[in-house]
């Protein structure tokens, strides 16, 4: 299943370069195999693979609350700057969607996408054409019409 998924990924990597958003969003539950394909793709092409979570927030650590949120989106994109290539992959995203600071995960994702291709994990789920990130109910709960970048989902 997994080297299916990386086979059709990278074909969608080499699409969305001519894309004006270069995004491709793996979207799945957590522990559907989401690490492990970016794993493999890092591994097989040498793009580079950024945690988020942690790199994030150990930028944001020094930061107050005000600064945090108006710092996030030039710090991704600093971060992601200075991987070389034309591709980065990123994973774990959780902290984008954090309350606190106050930002709009795709619209981050889909701004960096216009400086590099970005290969990302999406915890969540395809719903109706959209595609999901919590549940309803939860105060990180976001729901995005599906649109100009790529999608894939492991097959579970």
């Amino acid at each position: 299943m997994s080297q299916w998924l990386v086979e059709n990924i990278l074909k969608g990597i080499k699409q969305a370069h001519e894309l004006y958003y270069g995004l491709v969003l793996l979207v799945g539950p957590s522990g559907s195999g989401k690490t492990i394909v970016l794993q493999q793709i890092h591994e097989r092409t040498g793009i580079p693979l950024i945690n988020i979570n942690r790199e994030l927030a150990r930028r944001l650590l020094e930061l107050n609350e005000k600064q945090r949120i108006l710092q996030v989106s030039p710090l991704l994109t600093d971060l992601i700057q200075t991987c070389p290539g034309d591709t980065v992959l990123l994973d774990n995203l959780e902290i984008l969607f954090d309350v606190s600071l106050k930002q709009d995960p795709l619209r981050l994702l889909l701004g960096l996408s216009r400086i590099k291709t970005i290969g990302a994990a999406w915890n969540g789920r395809i719903e109706n054409n959209h595609i999901v990130y919590a549940m309803p109910d939860h105060p990180e709960y976001r729901r995005y019409e599906l649109g100009d970048f790529l999608v894939f989902t492991p097959e579970i």
